[in-house]
């Protein structure tokens, strides 16, 4: 997703002022001011490729897949993923989840936050610059503007420059893309919680539902300013992950980092030139490449800032600078601070390892309940209106809502029964068909000779089960309330 910008060739030889980058706004950190309504300075990021850019290729596009492909893949006769709000229903793979289960949603997310936590540890915030979906929709959207508008110079010439029919056509062109890759994201979006086949009839036809038009322009919408326009500013202002990082950051954690040692003083010269030492040079020539292919728009140089999103866009122009003046590559690179000061880098440290083992650990407690859980529930209400009921025969009643749910996705035969209650008689039926996903409300009465109570309360609990070949069995407590002697 990038280009060769042809101007870079001859790098050794030139000076930062060739390529104008006083347009980026970077002044240095110590006496740098930051004002949070300034007006938003367009960033011209150069096209570079290398190793790391490579390297993301293969986390993007497989997000990039799985997101598109993802809803058209069938899982039996159903869309493999569906979250069908009408329903109650919410299909992953060959797993249905219901609104009860919304607790394993919020243990989920715990996973996540702590899987990112320990990422973040002993890596940084890699997960910015490779997978993150802000990152990988920009890198597409940055593309599609320097395959239509040209080099980091040729963009910087055309706004600068009259409004032409070149230009129209060339920013026409760009927003066009930006517009289809954005439509596209957000049908897929809505295509998640509506059946895609039928969504993509239905626009194709223009039949679309009102909601499914409205919510899919809101995220075409959303992602065309997020990707097009906002782009680094997402990532500097919105994301609290710029701001919280640095509280899982220590002394071994892999940075972007620039060698300062090694790079300065900094400076412009000829690529023959024998030993650049003996004239007081470090290894940075001062290109300003590592600026220019910034997409937040900092100087590595200065020093590690939350805006870095650790994309290593600037290792890979700064590798191809070494290369081309015959230096060992490095000066930019993953590293951490202890090894910059000329210490060993702890992999294994107290931090690292706690977040490690809990990852795992809560894994393995979300894994084993979500495929070990029971598709079915009762759930058992007592008749407010009502404490109990004397009947003809001199026997107390009591009056029960049971509302069974069958979460399986295939049919079953169930039977309702009761323990605790010795010599107590459930009053009405108690064998029921739910149909897969099927929800049914029972009404039933339990009746028991008073006499054999010795409390106003008694416990006892309502058991529902299979009667074929599946055992599913679900339990639930409740209460029988005979009078209060006096």
């Amino acid at each position: 997703m990038s280009c060769r910008d042809p101007q870079a060739a001859d790098i050794a030889g030139q000076t930062p002022a060739t390529d104008t980058p006083e347009l980026i706004g970077i002044a240095p950190i110590e006496v740098g001011e930051l004002d949070l309504y300034q007006k938003r300075e367009k960033i011209y990021t150069r096209g570079i490729e290398g190793y790391f850019q490579k390297l993301r290729v293969f986390t993007g596009w497989p997000l990039l897949l799985g997101y598109f492909l993802l809803p058209w893949l069938n899982w039996g006769e159903r869309q493999s993923v569906l979250f069908d709000l009408p329903a109650r229903q919410f299909h992953i793979l060959g797993l249905t989840f219901w609104p009860q289960d919304f607790p394993l949603l919020a243990w989920l997310l715990i996973i996540a936050a702590w899987a990112l936590f320990a990422v973040t540890a002993v890596a940084g915030r890699i997960w910015c610059g490779y997978t993150c979906p802000q990152t990988v929709w920009t890198s597409i959207f940055m593309w599609w503007e320097q395959t239509t508008e040209g080099s980091r110079n040729q963009r910087m010439k055309l706004d600068r420059g009259p409004l032409t029919v070149t230009m129209v056509f060339r920013k026409a062109s760009k927003h066009l893309g930006w517009l289809m890759v954005a439509f596209a994201t957000g049908l897929t979006f809505v295509g998640y919680f509506y059946p895609i086949r039928e969504l993509v009839w239905e626009f194709g036809s223009l039949e679309t539902g009102q909601t499914q038009a409205i919510w899919t322009l809101f995220f075409t919408l959303a992602t065309y300013i997020n990707a097009g326009w906002m782009r680094e500013q997402v990532c500097i202002y919105m994301s609290p992950y710029a701001r919280f990082q640095s509280v899982m950051f220590d002394k071994d954690t892999l940075v972007v980092s620039y060698d300062y040692h090694r790079g300065e003083p900094r400076g412009s010269r000829k690529r023959d030139l024998a030993d650049h030492r003996s004239v007081g040079l470090g290894d940075c020539i001062d290109c300003q490449l590592c600026v220019q292919v910034c997409p937040t728009g900092i100087d590595i140089r200065e020093g590690l800032q939350y805006e870095c999103i650790g994309c290593a866009l600037c290792i890979d122009a700064c590798t191809s600078v070494m290369d081309k003046m015959g230096y060992e590559t490095g000066l930019i690179r993953y590293t951490s601070e202890n090894a910059l000061a000329g210490d060993r880098t702890h992999w294994l440290r107290p931090r690292a390892i706690g977040y490690v083992l809990g990852v795992l650990l809560m894994s393995a407690i979300f894994s084993w309940y979500v495929f070990t859980r029971i598709p079915l529930e009762l759930d058992v209400m007592r008749d407010r209106n009502q404490l109990y009921v004397q009947g003809d025969d001199g026997r107390l009643e009591n009056i029960y809502t049971l509302q069974l749910l069958n979460m399986d996705q295939e049919p079953h035969q169930f039977r309702v029964t009761m323990s605790g209650l010795t010599g107590a008689e459930i009053i009405g039926a108690t064998e029921y068909r739910l149909d897969a996903g099927e929800v049914r409300a029972v009404n039933l009465r339990i009746a028991l000779d008073p006499s054999v109570l010795s409390l106003p309360s008694t416990d006892f609990t309502f058991t529902v089960r299979t009667l074929d070949g599946d055992k599913l069995k679900a339990s639930s407590p409740s209460t029988f309330l005979k009078p209060v002697s006096r």
